[in-house]
């Protein structure tokens, strides 16, 4: 079944990366918490269960809602800037992070009934009619509604759109490899470079995530960028954010932008307070002192932090504020005007003018 099988959202959508369990359960193969389900029963993420004998979709063609943003507010900073990107999400996520910023939409159990609908060449032609360059799957996790994703990505495709996952990149290997064919961009999201942390505060395994990110460097032509929340006392630390930077290096290179964001105090970490600006700062510093050339500061204003310098005269070549692009100093095809190095991303011509604004967007007025 496709999406154009369909006039209306189904219920549920059938999906492939499952296999059955002797005891009659079906475990889901889609990320490594391999839930396994009996029959009526769904997964952590609460998308997916065990229904007619299969592990099936149940947000296929509903969102929790629709908005232009500035594509740096993915954060992507070298893939078509100054553009504007539909952006949405759906319900639920695959991770129980604790700090969750998106809560009310990753944590829902309701909203994939209450919420917009919308099938993808509708969601391809809306963004188009609105002079979108791309369509973000953001707010939570793409991977959980992958087989959505991929079907909206096509969509794009036919019409000149690219496509953009902003994910926690925690998926297991069969199905990483149709999802991220089908994207043209994505953010990856490290929530730190400790196994405790992920377990005890996310539910989840280290290693996975760094396998993706390897996947994406070193097996893909998708454009990513990494970015990790900084919470204080708990993945802030010198020796962490070295050891991380310096495998970064490693396994990633010095290309790929990494960008230290604050955190301010939701879910269920409302105790801890929000993120001074000199963290990132220095995070920055020691990343920068581990080879990386390209490393941002975020959710603060940082004009210093949030712009781009050509690692080769060191001369400022994309002023940003918050996500609000200022002298430029990029040709269309990225490279620094001073010296001619070549900046690493996906450039078309001269920046786009979209700003920092965003825009709630209602499909129904478009069609």
């Amino acid at each position: 079944m496709t999406c154009s099988d369909l006039d209306t959202p189904p219920r549920t959508f059938p999906t492939k990366y499952w296999h059955s369990l002797e005891d009659g359960r079906i475990q889901c193969d889609v990320c490594p918490r391999a839930c396994k389900l009996r029959d009526g029963q769904r997964g952590l993420c609460y998308v997916r269960g065990f229904e007619e004998s299969q592990i099936v979709l149940y947000s296929y063609g509903r969102s929790s809602g629709f908005c232009i943003d500035p594509i740096e507010k993915k954060p992507l900073n070298h893939f078509l800037p100054g553009t504007p990107v539909l952006s949405f999400g759906t319900a639920g996520c695959n991770l129980a992070c604790k700090f969750c910023q998106n809560w009310d939409m990753s944590k829902s159990r309701a909203m994939d009934t209450l919420a917009d609908q919308a099938m993808p060449e509708q969601l391809a032609a809306t963004a188009e009619s609105l002079g979108c360059r791309s369509v973000a799957f953001t707010y939570n996790d793409p991977v959980i509604f992958m087989e959505y994703a991929i079907d909206v990505a096509e969509a794009c495709h036919a019409l000149g759109l690219q496509a953009v996952a902003v994910s926690a990149g925690y998926m297991c290997e069969p199905p990483r490899q149709p999802f991220y064919q089908a994207m043209d961009a994505a953010n990856i999201d490290l929530k730190a470079f400790s196994q405790k942390f992920y377990k005890h505060i996310c539910g989840g395994q280290l290693d996975a995530v760094l396998d993706t990110l390897k996947y994406l460097r070193h097996e893909t032509q998708v454009w990513f960028e990494v970015t990790t929340l900084l919470i204080p006392d708990e993945n802030d630390s010198d020796a962490e954010l070295d050891a991380m930077t310096q495998w970064f290096y490693e396994h990633l290179g010095p290309e790929v932008p990494l960008h230290f964001s604050a955190f301010h105090p939701d879910w269920k970490m409302r105790d801890k307070d929000h993120t001074p600006a000199s963290t990132l700062s220095r995070a920055r510093k020691i990343a920068m002192s581990n080879g990386l050339d390209y490393v941002y500061t975020g959710n603060v204003h940082d004009a210093t932090g949030s712009s781009t310098y050509c690692p080769k005269c060191c001369l400022r070549v994309m002023e940003r504020d918050w996500y609000q692009l200022g002298d430029w100093r990029v040709d269309g095809q990225g490279f620094c005007l001073n010296c001619g190095h070549p900046i690493p991303g996906v450039f078309d011509g001269l920046p786009g003018r979209w700003g920092a604004k965003r825009a709630p967007v209602k499909l129904m007025n478009h069609f």
